[in-house]
């Protein structure tokens, strides 16, 4: 095989290292399938070419045409057979769209959505491309390391805690491997090896300037790696953490990067449920607990609300906040309570549900974060799956009376400022307008707009939302008066942002079903939003303006009754659902992707359960099982190869007398031609082939032009052989050159007690590192497979320049010529 083959292939092979980075992005192992095939297409192509010599853009555009005929079988639109066609390129361009909206609805890990695998198959498919032109064709390798670099800048912007390191050495090992494939190549072609001294350096030796580069270059990635841990920077490392002191701020408002979950409260749609799944199980020492809560929304448009990423401190490098201190006046009172969360495999987002105001956090695993803010604790790295972590919370005890105390927040308060944005609409603003006319607190202009959501109103929970001509989607609400939670949650923190006070939707989870008294088990159809007003001194206070009869697990306060009861309301009272109604979902029902909820089946009380069936574990199972299969394969051959090539046992035949040749009676003089003497040469020379080869699988150097008795001693010496080994040696050697040169050969020699008392020896000799070489990887299989991969190549070639003359006789021009 050339060097630019072989190089291809090197690439290839780096570029499928580089793509680690991608393990932290993905939930399942879906993409690394799929990359690995378009990758290995794309370098099969590029081998093909440079076997047909085919010129440098005929190079790049038979790899652009793999990557794309691989796409097509990969991602296939229906209308298409193996060959892409127009229908598949705008299917493409389906999957693009796609993968930009998932990128804003999924947490991370993602799971497997065609949209994310197509953008990432086809992204390491044009690095492979990039890499393989950079390496084998303009011989610049170290150029390459920017498209892989590329690759591991992925995780980086995405994920909101430090990058693993692990998947930035298996790409920096992959960029080694590049750019050490490379150096050999150069070496190759200059000439053979030397040590300093002029000795000649054997294949299996380590050349001493590689070893002083091998070294080097692994004290630079150890430096590149443990460097930034230890340099002090703005916000970490590790002199920081030990020069500083302090728990840190908490998160503020300002924006962040892109949002792992896509947090919508819309104020139009539809919402339709068919099966119910166990998310979660909650056992709290609280009587009449509240909703559970795991995000909010505060960004507003004419659509609904959308959410900001958390920003908040890292739960092992601070204490959370004192609601107390922070959040209410000292007239209100606060009761502490404990809860143990246990979630499903069903629910498996990048924010875990809790209760409002925690002041302790045990048990949860990963690395978690919490935003005193939007009091969300969220994790850039880890999901909510089967996790079981413990909560210590603080439940305030609001009434009207001390609410109606809350001043009017100042018109240049960062707060107002940030949650009072609304876009414009006349037909809000005068109906804010109406009902909170001669309210002089921000509490009772608050209580206004959530009472004017009563059924006496004409508002009524249904489960899709109705247009209304040109209207807006908060008109048209409004006005059909018709919707479930995410609409009146919206419609209501957009009207009290309309009043002049600070609102955001609120996603979470109602109390559930009741189980072993304080255990509630909680389930999709729990999911919930509501609305939160920030009243000064006593910070966000909820509002639940969703009619009680359409949620399952409602609950009501004194501050915010349930409006549509005749009788006076109490303290977190609970709505009974209607029976056959479906439970209000948030940011997201079944069909929405930020909640996760992709599983079906049943509800059960007493746990969790789904009818999913999942065959990820066992996909993975084949997948390794067929890699340690492939990974055999060398070991096997070697095996069956070993006993083939068996020595003779047989005893002496009987002499044959050549009667020509003048002799003593019943001297043997001739040559023997019996068919044992045949057998016996073909017996000693597989004996010594086999010896040779188990030379090279022990690294033991091979000199063709040596004789066997020469190679036999230099084998006793150089491995050290005792002398059951080493006369077992002798005798191979002895064989072999009898069968050489000698008339007659030896025969009856017990070979085969012979080669395994020698490989024996052998292996006593040699490091742990060479046997485990030798017995999984025999160097002598893999030689010969590249002797074998070369001569095919080598005939290819020939075939394909007899094949070029072959036609270059019935070239248009040529036959013209003869007629003339």
């Amino acid at each position: 095989m050339t060097g630019r083959r072989r190089l291809g292939l090197v690439a290839a092979g780096a570029t499928v290292l580089s793509a680690a980075p991608l393990s932290t992005i993905f939930d399942k192992w879906t993409w690394l399938l799929q990359v690995i095939l378009t990758v290995v297409m794309i370098a099969g192509a590029a081998v093909l070419t440079r076997t047909l010599r085919f010129p440098t853009w005929a190079q790049a555009l038979g790899m652009v045409v793999a990557l794309v005929v691989t796409l097509t079988w990969i991602f296939p639109s229906g209308h298409e057979l193996l060959v892409p066609t127009p229908a598949t390129i705008a299917h493409f361009g389906e999957l693009i769209q796609q993968a930009g909206q998932d990128t804003r609805s999924y947490a991370v890990p993602v799971p497997d959505r065609d949209g994310l695998l197509f953008v990432a198959a086809l992204g390491i498919g044009v690095v492979a491309i990039v890499v393989d032109l950079l390496t084998a064709v303009f011989r610049r390798p170290a150029l390459a390391g920017l498209p892989m670099l590329a690759i591991y800048s992925i995780p980086v912007a995405v994920l909101l805690d430090s990058v693993p390191v692990t998947p930035f050495i298996v790409g920096a090992c992959g960029y080694l491997w590049l750019l050490v494939a490379d150096n050999v190549d150069r070496v190759r072609r200059f000439g053979r090896r030397f040590t300093g001294d002029g000795r000649d350096v054997d294949v299996w030796e380590p050349s001493p300037l590689a070893s002083a580069g091998r070294r080097l270059g692994l004290v630079g990635v150890l430096v590149a790696v443990l460097l930034p841990l230890i340099v002090p920077t703005v916000t970490g490392g590790l002199l920081s953490q030990l020069t500083q002191s302090g728990p840190g701020a908490a998160g503020g408002l300002g924006k962040g990067g892109n949002g792992k979950i896509d947090l919508f409260a819309s104020l139009s749609g539809q919402l339709t449920q068919n099966t119910t799944v166990n998310l979660l199980k909650v056992t709290t020492t609280e009587k009449e607990p509240f909703y559970l809560r795991f995000g909010v929304a505060d960004q507003l448009t004419a659509e609904g609300f959308g959410n900001q990423p958390p920003n908040g401190t890292t739960l092992n490098k601070g204490s959370l906040p004192d609601p107390q201190r922070e959040a209410a006046t000292n007239q209100t009172t606060f009761q502490r309570y404990h809860a143990d969360i246990e979630i499903s495999d069903q629910l498996r987002q990048s924010m875990a549900p809790l209760y409002s105001y925690p002041v302790g956090i045990s048990n949860l695993t990963g690395s978690w974060a919490y935003d005193g803010n939007q009091q969300v604790l969220y994790s850039g790295r880890n999901t909510t799956s089967k996790q079981k972590y413990s909560i210590d919370y603080l439940r305030p005890d609001y009434t009207p009376a001390e609410l109606r105390t809350a001043p009017t927040l100042q018109r240049d308060d960062p707060i107002r400022r940030a949650y009072t944005v609304v876009p414009v609409n006349a037909y809000v603003n005068k109906e804010v307008a109406r009902l909170t006319k001669g309210k002089a607190t921000d509490y009772d202009k608050v209580r206004a707009i959530y009472s004017s959501f009563a059924k006496s109103n004409g508002f009524s929970y249904s489960l899709q939302t109705q247009s209304t001509g040109n209207l807006s989607e908060i008109e048209s609400f409004l006005v059909n008066k018709v919707g479930y939670c995410q609409q009146y949650a919206a419609a209501m923190a957009w009207m009290v942002r309309a009043a002049g006070i600070p609102a955001r939707v609120a996603f979470g989870f109602t109390r559930g079903s009741v189980q072993d008294g304080n255990t509630y088990v909680i389930t999709n159809r729990n999911a919930h939003a509501w609305t939160e007003v920030y009243l000064q001194g006593f910070g966000w206070v909820p509002f639940d303006a969703t009619p009680s009869t359409g949620v399952t697990g409602s609950a009501r306060s004194d501050w915010a009754p349930d409006v549509d009861k005749t009788a006076a309301p109490t303290a977190s009272t609970t709505a009974a659902p209607v029976p056959g109604s479906s439970a209000s979902q948030a940011a997201g029902a079944n069909d929405r992707p930020d909640q996760a909820n992709d599983g079906g089946g049943a509800a059960a009380t007493g746990g969790f359960s789904s009818d999913e069936n999942n065959w990820t574990g066992l996909l993975i199972f084949g997948v390794i099982a067929t890699l340690i299969a492939l990974l055999l394969v060398p070991a096997l051959r070697r095996v069956l190869l070993r006993r083939q090539r068996h020595a003779a046992t047989v005893g002496p035949p009987p002499a044959v007398v050549d009667p020509s040749v003048p002799g003593p009676a019943g001297a043997v003089t001739g040559i023997v031609v019996t068919t044992e003497a045949a057998q016996a040469r073909e017996d000693a020379h597989a004996a010594w082939d086999e010896l040779v080869d188990t030379m090279v699988d022990f690294q033991i150097t091979v000199d063709p032009t040596e004789t066997p008795r020469l190679t036999a001693q230099r084998l006793i010496r150089e491995s050290v052989l005792s002398a059951e080994p080493a006369a077992a040696a002798e005798l191979l050697g002895t064989a072999e050159e009898r069968a050489r040169y000698a008339r007659q050969p030896m025969q009856g020699a017990e070979l085969t007690s012979a080669l395994r008392r020698v490989r024996s020896g052998m292996a006593h000799s040699a490091t742990a590192r060479v046997r485990l070489r030798a017995t999984l990887f025999p160097p002598s299989i893999l030689l010969s497979w590249r002797l074998g991969l070369a001569e095919a190549g080598t005939r290819t070639v020939e075939l394909s320049g007899r094949l070029g003359e072959f036609m270059t006789r019935f070239n248009p021009r040529r036959l013209l010529n003869r007629a003339r």
